[in-house]
């Protein structure tokens, strides 16, 4: 059955909200504030399918990519780039009136180049043929040719669901990292090692440098796969003859993969170096293999002058904690105007990653391994107290009892880095009792997605 409906506004998941009189909500993809589009509707539920758009938007443009609307990666191409953030600032102001918070200051929109913007992509692997990986060669030779034409695709989630997309390109994506997806395409078809190995992924991680001259794959691989002696070193050396000019490749098959589990951790195979550096406002930081980092290539110096810096100074004194703290990525840069910086980091890699890149002449950043709760529940009884407190949580936000024993320690400004303005907005108002919220940074570090990072500075009371 098929309806007309007016598009109201649209919602932090990027979709477009519209309201019959018999069916109440409706969610429609792929829209935008006023246009009026042609849906098919379920026969029970609220989601939507577009047919077609009756009358669009001013801003509704042709999408760049090839795929958008049936890759679930992108949910904004349809709009131009001012358009985009708009959406995003109206959003970003809806969520926060939600919550209670009337009285936020005007967002600063900070932007840049809204194509090739990623680091780091996460592909999925398919292959035709119905080979499974996980023989092994007795003999310790090279590994056989798979039975089957061997063809492998590579692709992302379908919109809406969990079924393959195979893909030809990816915009949003550096450049060089879907070059090096089609140099493990080429390698595959041509090389025994590389198709033993790329048969047996299920996922393909890319990851390249400040630079896009280094390039890390990650292959996650099927729970019985077996490494045939010798057989990922010369896949290593395979994948560097087919690589983009001028680019060093490192490979790891890094995890067994169970699909009912996810990653386990066992490492089954390396080549090359264990991580990357990549560099940012002068500081090099070392990410091991599989560890987190921000994605936007063009904005993580913009990302971290926003936590350093307040009223065009650096903020400075004796104490700064770096809660969520990673592998460092404003830790070090604020013992540069603090006497004392302690970063709480629970994930032993990243952790350790930041403990390694610390110089002896540097014992003014602490490192402790533990959940930023956990810390704040000990941290709650000293009488040391920071004058700065910086949190970059991950999408759950810090959570109410975080929030609550950071009202009790009354640092005198907190920054709020946050990739979900929901749970933002929770724990925002969990803080506004003891804190001002002075200003709100909206930082587009996913251009064409619905997801959208806040920066907000908050000032006791």
């Amino acid at each position: 059955m098929s309806e007309t409906l007016s598009i109201d506004q649209v919602l932090y998941s990027g979709t477009g909200l519209a309201h019959t009189p018999a069916r109440g909500a409706v969610l429609v993809p792929f829209t935008l504030p006023g246009e009026v589009v042609e849906v098919a509707l379920p026969p029970s539920g609220h989601q939507a399918q577009l047919l077609c758009v009756l009358t669009p938007s001013l801003d509704r443009v042709p999408p760049e990519c090839p795929h958008f609307g049936e890759c679930g990666g992108c949910h904004y191409q349809m709009a131009n780039y001012p358009a985009q953030l708009e959406l995003k600032e109206t959003i970003l102001k809806g969520v926060l009136r939600s919550a209670g918070i009337d009285s936020a200051p005007e967002p600063q929109l900070h932007a840049a180049e809204p194509w090739g913007y990623r680091n780091r992509i996460r592909l999925r692997v398919a292959r035709s043929g119905g080979w499974e990986a996980g023989g092994e060669d007795e003999s310790g030779g090279r590994a056989e040719e798979p039975p089957g034409d061997g063809a492998l695709r590579l692709g992302y989630n379908r919109h809406g669901g969990t079924e393959f997309l195979a893909i030809s390109t990816c915009l949003i994506a550096a450049p060089v990292l879907w070059s090096t997806a089609k140099s493990l395409l080429a390698a595959a078809a041509e090389d025994r090692d590389a198709a033993y190995w790329l048969n047996a992924a299920l996922e393909v991680e890319l990851f390249c440098d400040h630079t896009m001259k280094r390039v890390q794959i990650t292959l996650f691989c099927l729970p019985r796969t077996k490494p045939i002696f010798g057989s990922f070193d010369r896949l290593h050396i395979a994948l560097q003859a087919y690589a983009p000019q001028n680019v060093l490749i490192t490979a790891t098959a890094a995890a067994a993969f169970d699909p009912r589990t996810g990653p386990t951790g066992r490492m089954l195979a390396e080549a090359g170096a264990p991580g990357l550096n990549y560099r940012v406002l002068e500081e090099s930081y070392w990410i091991s293999r599989g560890g987190f980092f921000q994605v936007n290539r063009f904005l993580l110096e913009t990302l971290v002058q926003l936590v350093l810096n307040g009223d065009d100074q650096p903020r400075a004194g004796g104490l700064a904690w770096d809660l969520f703290a990673g592998v460092g990525l404003f830790s070090r840069v604020l013992v540069r105007t603090f006497q004392r910086v302690t970063a709480v980091e629970a994930n032993p890699s990243a952790a350790a990653d930041l403990r390694s890149a610390l110089p002896k002449r540097e014992p003014a950043i602490t490192v402790h391994e533990c959940t930023t709760l956990e810390f704040l529940r000990r941290a709650v009884l000293d009488r040391d107290r920071p004058e700065l407190i910086v949190l970059d949580p991950p999408r759950a936000g810090a959570g109410e009892e975080a929030c609550g024993l950071l009202g009790r320690i009354q640092a005198r400004t907190v920054v709020y880095v946050s990739c979900d303005p929901t749970t933002l907005a929770r724990d925002l108002a969990v803080l506004l009792p003891q804190y001002r919220l002075r200003a709100l940074h909206l930082v587009d570090l996913f251009p064409q997605t619905f997801h959208l990072e806040t920066v907000a500075i908050l000032e006791v009371r």
